[in-house]
């Protein structure tokens, strides 16, 4: 059977390849540590277990949920950005839940590309970026994210041709893979941005909790006009096998993403909702799973730092976007580290980067999903220091 256009324009999806690896090395008796895909691999936390089993107990489960989701989560998405951002959001008209980030992501452009719009994305990016402008029928322009530009967006190199023509852009601090935070100037030069070239702005937050030391802000505190925000519970509160999260913003555009949304999908289930809720509610869990990030990032990039390889210790999120040692690519570290004596999984750089005019900005990097365990990650150093590299 012959396949869609739309299907013949994208590749495989990077982090299904790195699956399809881990499950080859098992086949072959090999046990890796697998660092690849960003899935949490700790427990759901249990506020959140009780929430959704009270929830099927009392037969919410039953009849299609509310599109644009209950009103009850919605006001407590408001309450929470409230209490976290300093920011009022509209539970009405200026929020709506999402089945995870990821759905959001690839139908945003539905609602705003049409053939010959541009949509720009940072570079190395999250795929659905891309895929979901592929599907819309519009084309990507790719800003590199470089280390010796803070992995900062260059909004001034964007070309006139594709500023004229661009319908969205995609902005995504706290950064994945690169950890990187954006400062206070930056998000207000992507809010002036929006206004200046009416272009819609749409921030993906997704690992905002996930910090270290500075609290990373919202880009709905710098403007509010042509600009939303993509927020989820996946890695905040463990909950990737849920599928929840919300789009909140310019109450414009959120009544265009809510048209598409009713057309693709009934909504997040209700049961799930609650289970969102009783996570919002509760900080505790959030506290802890970032001591515990804190310690694997410790552990794996002194152990980097210990074979020669460049500081890259991140400011945010569970990744770590190393840089191989002078002299050999990010390739070469991956295939180094997968070594049978060693069987570390990492994403190359250049498998979530783009070849732009024959070069990649993740080239010289990989990227580690601190995901497995406290031990695992002591065991990955001891082995990380017998890479031949």
């Amino acid at each position: 059977m012959i396949g869609s256009h739309r299907l013949s324009r994208i590749g495989s999806y990077a982090f299904a390849d790195v699956d399809n690896l881990v499950s080859s090395l098992r086949e072959n008796g090999i046990s890796p540590i697998d660092f690849g895909v960003g899935d949490p691999q700790d427990p759901t936390p249990d506020v959140v277990t009780e929430a959704c089993k009270s929830a099927v107990d009392l037969r919410r489960s039953s009849g299609y949920p509310s599109y644009e989701g209950s009103l009850e989560f919605r006001n407590k998405v408001s309450e929470w950005v409230r209490g976290r951002f300093g920011v009022e959001v509209d539970p009405a008209s200026e929020i709506t839940s999402t089945v995870g980030a990821k759905e959001a992501v690839f139908h945003m452009p539905l609602a705003f590309i049409n053939r010959g719009d541009y949509v720009i994305s940072p570079n190395p990016y999250y795929p659905a970026y891309e895929r979901g402008t592929i599907f819309a029928n519009g084309s990507c322009h790719f800003l590199g994210l470089r280390k010796e530009g803070g992995f900062k967006m260059d909004l001034e190199s964007i070309p006139d041709e594709v500023r004229g023509k661009a319908k969205i852009l995609w902005a995504n601090y706290p950064s994945n893979p690169t950890g990187a935070l954006a400062s206070d100037a930056f998000m207000k030069e992507l809010a002036d941005f929006a206004v200046d070239n009416d272009v819609l702005v749409v921030s993906d937050e997704c690992y905002s909790e996930m910090y270290y030391d500075k609290k990373p802000r919202s880009l709905l505190e710098f403007g509010y006009e042509n600009i939303l925000v993509i927020n989820s519970l996946s890695k905040r509160s463990n909950m990737t096998n849920y599928r929840i999260g919300w789009v909140m913003g310019d109450s414009s555009a959120i009544k265009l993403f809510r048209k598409v949304k009713t057309n693709v999908d009934s909504g997040t289930p209700t049961f799930i909702q609650d289970a969102a809720i009783a996570a919002l509610n509760d900080e505790a869990h959030v506290d802890a799973m970032r001591q515990g990030y804190r310690k694997k990032r410790d552990i794996i990039c002194n152990a980097f730092r210990g074979i020669g390889c460049p500081d890259s210790v991140p400011e945010a999120t569970f990744y770590i976007w190393q840089e191989a040692p002078e002299g050999i690519s990010g390739v070469d570290l991956a295939k180094a580290l997968l070594d049978e004596s060693i069987a570390l999984v990492t994403t190359p750089g250049a498998w979530i980067s783009k070849d732009i005019d024959g070069e990649n900005p993740g080239e010289r990097f990989i990227r580690l999903a601190l995901v497995p365990s406290l031990d695992q990650c002591r065991e990955a150093a001891e082995k990380i220091k017998e890479a031949r590299i």
